[in-house]
């Protein structure tokens, strides 16, 4: 385990009823407080991606292209277990690594959006917008499944992406996942991903 930096990670504990996530087996009781569940929050320095992107605002209104320093956190639910443990944060540092480095250096588009059709082929990449084509090579794109590319649309589709991923990692184990992605100091969205149904 690498050192702790109070100042990218935070373990938080918080007292839920059992209910919360359905954990079955052994978790940790202290002094008959019921179930505990512990709020894993990393907030690594490369935790980011570079990425362009311009926002819709209209079918005939958007931003021009442009580009931001994204910064990502996540927060991820946990049953705390009898060893004091609740999850692994190396899967969890590993998993947002990785969804990151698919969107570094990368020009973003939207897939669904109600205001521009993207059409995809091997030599290119099209974006058609109100009167304008945007043309890109497929290498220097990626389209991804959203209706905008904003940072409250980045933050839904990474904390997805991260919950599947830890939920096939630590199975039951896993409540809520949030992510929230930054584009600028003080300017950040956040999405949560509620705890899985419970396994009867």
């Amino acid at each position: 385990m690498d050192e702790i930096s109070s100042k990218y990670f935070d373990l938080v504990f918080v007292i839920w009823t059992f209910g919360a996530i359905g954990l079955p087996g052994k978790i940790l009781d202290t002094n008959g407080l019921g179930m505990l569940t512990a709020d894993l929050i990393l907030d690594k320095e490369d935790f980011k991606f570079s990425a362009g992107h311009f926002t819709i605002f209209s079918e005939r209104d958007r931003e021009n292209l442009h580009g931001h320093n994204f910064r990502v956190r996540a927060r991820v639910e946990c049953a705390l277990g009898e060893n004091g443990m609740a999850f692994d944060y190396n899967v969890v540092k590993r998993a947002v690594r990785s969804l990151c480095a698919e969107l570094d250096e990368i020009v973003l588009l939207p897939g669904k959006s109600p205001h521009m059709e993207v059409t995809e082929t091997p030599e290119m990449v099209v974006a058609r917008f109100a009167d304008e084509r945007l043309v890109f090579l497929p290498r220097d794109v990626k389209v991804l499944p959203l209706p905008n590319i904003t940072v409250e649309c980045l933050a839904a589709y990474l904390a997805d992406r991260l919950s599947k991923q830890l939920r096939e990692a630590g199975g039951e184990s896993v409540g809520r996942v949030q992510v929230g992605v930054s584009s600028g100091p003080g300017q950040t969205g956040e999405v949560t991903i509620p705890s899985a149904p419970r396994t009867p």
